[in-house]
């Protein structure tokens, strides 16, 4: 006789749901670290903080044009000194990405696997990249910020100690960025030309960097996005870009003036997402 198997009954899984819970027990997690760490009763807020708040965002809609207060005769214009203040970010930023840059792409390679695939580097290739990973994870582990002040201590405000508190930790960033981006890359085009004789430098450069190619342009471009935006911050060191006259404009009340350099690093960004986004469409294609 044909033996009958009883029905099998399988327990539906519902990925959404196994989202949800997911969200709720990290958003519970959070609050709980939130709560138990005792930031709640650490929140103040003074009536003369609410009054300077009030103040500087009632100015938002209405940037000066003209200093608020008496300036000596022959001063630049506001606006003009504004323009000036992005014009000295954009270079600091793009003096800090010009050296770190080639420097993290020297970092990425040698981190990257893809790059010691070849069988007579093979063996000094995990300590290489294992080593190089190690030098990206301490430079990249203490911010811009901290070097900032690490390099002021020893070089003063001057313009190499503000592109290099903003070029070493990039380049460590760069670097580990890269070389993930290379790893992930497909490796089809590669190992076909290797398999038709073509040499372990030419199927990286030719069968698997341009495969790679397109996301390492688009992290670089948003990576110097980044960079203008730490080289405004800097300026709260006393580097002549647009944070030191944010900061400059704030302590004097002259709350205009604030949201006028504010302004204008909002257009400098907006500027600086179109123009990467126009090259990277053009790199892409």
């Amino acid at each position: 006789m044909r033996r009958v198997e009883p029905p099998r009954f399988r327990t539906a899984v519902n990925p959404e749901g196994r989202t949800g819970v997911m969200l709720a027990i990290c958003v519970t997690a959070l609050v709980a670290i939130w709560w138990l760490s005792g930031v709640p009763g650490r929140l103040t807020f003074t009536q003369g903080g609410f009054d300077v708040a009030r103040a500087l965002l009632a100015r938002v809609l209405t940037p000066a044009l003209t200093y608020e207060s008496a300036v000596p005769a022959g001063t630049v214009p506001l606006v003009w000194k504004a323009v000036g203040a992005a014009q000295a970010t954009m270079t600091f930023a793009a003096a800090a990405m010009s050296l770190a840059l080639p420097a993290g792409a020297i970092f990425g390679l040698l981190a990257s696997s893809a790059w010691w695939a070849d069988e007579r580097t093979r063996g000094a290739g995990p300590f290489v990249a294992g080593a190089t990973r190690l030098v990206i994870a301490l430079l990249r582990s203490i911010h811009e910020l901290l070097w900032a002040v690490l390099l002021l201590a020893a070089f003063g405000v001057s313009p190499l100690a503000a592109v290099l508190a903003i070029a070493i930790p990039y380049s460590a960033i760069l670097g580990k960025v890269f070389s993930e981006l290379i790893d992930e890359a497909p490796r089809e085009a590669a190992a076909s030309l290797r398999d038709g004789g073509a040499s372990a430098m030419q199927a990286f450069a030719f069968g698997l960097l341009p495969r790679a190619w397109p996301d390492l342009v688009a992290y670089t471009f948003y990576r110097f996005e980044c960079a203008v935006r730490s080289s405004a911050i800097l300026g709260f060191f006393g580097f002549p870009t647009l944070g030191y006259y944010v900061a400059a404009s704030f302590e004097n009340l002259h709350y205009g003036e604030v949201w006028t350099y504010l302004h204008v690093l909002f257009a400098l960004v907006a500027l600086l997402d179109w123009w990467s986004g126009a090259l990277r469409r053009r790199f892409a294609a």
